[in-house]
C-alpha cells in the first residue's frame, strides 16, 4: 500500500508564521497527508497546539539578528549545515510538496527543495516580503500572498489567499459582537512576539486615564512580555484596573471574541484575526518591522474603516486614550467598525492555500 504523501512545511519561530503553518498542517492531515514542521526552538514555543499527528523537526536556529559577532560568523556555515541535513532527509523522505512560511529556520527545507528540484511554493503573511521569502521567491513554484497587495520582486506573480487562521478562530469566526454599554467589557492588548514593551508602557497608562464610570467597568486582557509582566501587572492593580497579565495566551481566539475592542500590533495573523472573528481595534504598528510591513498589514482594516491606525512615532497615553473613548463611547460606530472588520476576512485563506499545495503536487511542477 502507498505511503500517504507528506508535506514538509518550514517555518520560522514567530507567532505570524507558526499560526498560519498550523492551520495549513491541520487542514492537510484532514485531507490524509503525513505532514512534518520543520523549526527552530523559538517556533517550537508555538507547536503545542499542532496535531500530534505532525512530525515536528527542531533545527538549530541561524539568524544575523541575535547573538555577539562569533555567533553571526557561524551563521552562514548552521545554515549550510542545516541545507546539507535537510537534501539528504529529502533524498529520503521524498516530500510531495514543500511550503515555506518565512523565517531563517525555513532556509534549509526551502532551499533543498529548490537543488533537488521538488514541488515548492511560499506563503507570505505581509504586505512585503520577508528577507527569507524574498530570497527564495524567483526559485519556487509559486508564492501565495496573505495580504493584498502584496510588494513582490519584479517579474514574480502572487497568488492572493489571505492568511489562514487556525482552527480555533474559525470556530469563532462572525461571533456576534456585544457593542460597548454600560456592562463589563473587555480589551485585548497584543503585543505580538516582537516590540510589545511600548504598549506596555504606553496602555496601562491610557486606561488609567479614562473616565472612572468608564473604567469601572473594564476587564483588560494584557498581552507582555515575561521582564515587563510585574510591573505592567502591578500598575493595573495599583489602580483598582481589573487585569490579567501574561506572556502568552493560549485562548486569544476566545478572549478576542468577548471583546469590545482589541489594541494590537499589527502582525498579519493578528490582523487576520481580528478579520476572521470582526472586532473594532487600534492597530499600531512595530516601527522596526521589515519594510514597514505591519503598516502594509493594517491597511486594508484602516481603509475599510474598521481599524484606527497610531504609528508609533505618535502614540503616547493621552492619544491612545481619546481613540479608546471614540470607540467605546459610540456603540453604533463600534458595531459597524466589527461589521467593517469582517469584510476584510477571508475565512476560506486555509482552503485557497490547500488548493495550491494539492495542484502544485498533483502536476508535479518541479522546476
Amino acid at each position: 500500500m502507498a505511503k500517504a504523501p507528506l508535506l514538509i512545511i518550514a517555518a520560522g519561530g514567530t507567532g505570524g508564521h507558526m499560526f498560519p503553518a498550523q492551520a495549513l498542517s491541520e487542514a492537510m492531515l484532514q485531507k490524509g497527508w503525513r505532514v512534518k514542521l520543520s523549526t527552530d526552538a523559538r517556533g517550537a514555543r508555538y507547536t503545542s497546539g499542532f496535531s500530534h499527528a505532525v512530525q515536528i523537526e527542531q533545527i538549530t536556529s541561524a539568524t544575523f539578528a541575535r547573538g555577539g559577532a562569533l555567533a553571526k560568523i557561524m551563521v552562514p556555515f548552521r545554515i549550510l549545515g542545516g541545507v546539507l541535513g535537510a537534501t539528504f532527509k529529502m533524498l529520503r523522505d521524498k516530500p510531495a510538496m514543500v511550503v515555506g512560511f518565512g523565517g531563517y529556520p525555513s532556509i534549509p527545507a526551502v532551499c533543498a527543495a529548490w537543488i533537488l528540484r521538488r514541488p515548492r511554493m511560499l506563503h507570505e503573511q505581509n504586505g512585503v516580503l520577508g528577507r527569507v521569502n524574498k530570497l527564495f521567491a524567483k526559485r519556487v513554484n509559486a508564492v501565495a500572498c496573505g495580504t493584498w497587495p502584496t510588494d513582490l520582486p519584479e517579474g514574480v506573480e502572487g497568488e492572493f489567499t489571505g492568511n489562514p487562521v487556525r482552527g480555533t478562530v474559525l470556530k469563532r469566526a462572525g461571533s456576534g459582537y456585544i457593542a460597548p454599554g454600560d456592562y463589563p467589557m473587555s480589551i485585548l492588548v497584543m503585543g505580538g512576539s516582537q516590540g510589545a514593551r511600548i504598549l506596555s508602557d504606553v496602555v496601562p497608562e491610557a486606561i488609567k486615564k479614562l473616565p472612572a464610570e468608564m473604567r469601572q467597568y473594564l476587564r483588560i486582557s494584557h498581552q507582555a512580555r515575561a521582564e515587563d509582566h510585574n510591573r505592567v501587572d502591578t500598575f493595573y492593580a495599583s489602580h483598582g484596573i481589573a487585569a490579567e497579565v501574561k506572556p502568552f495566551f493560549n485562548d486569544v481566539p476566545r478572549r478576542m471574541s468577548e471583546a469590545q475592542l482589541v489594541i494590537s500590533r499589527a502582525g498579519a495573523s493578528s490582523v487576520a484575526d481580528i478579520a476572521v472573528i470582526g472586532r473594532p481595534s487600534i492597530l499600531i504598528p512595530y516601527a522596526h518591522a521589515t519594510g514597514d510591513h505591519q503598516t502594509a498589514n493594517a491597511r486594508g482594516l484602516v481603509e475599510a474603516d474598521a481599524a484606527i491606525l497610531i504609528p508609533e512615532s505618535q502614540l503616547d497615553a493621552t492619544s491612545l486614550c481619546a481613540q479608546i473613548q471614540t470607540i467605546i463611547n459610540d456603540p453604533a460606530a463600534a458595531n459597524q467598525m466589527a461589521q467593517a472588520a469582517l469584510s476584510c476576512s477571508r475565512p476560506d485563506a486555509t482552503e485557497r492555500l490547500v488548493d495550491m499545495v494539492k495542484k502544485l503536487a498533483d502536476t508535479g511542477q518541479s522546476t
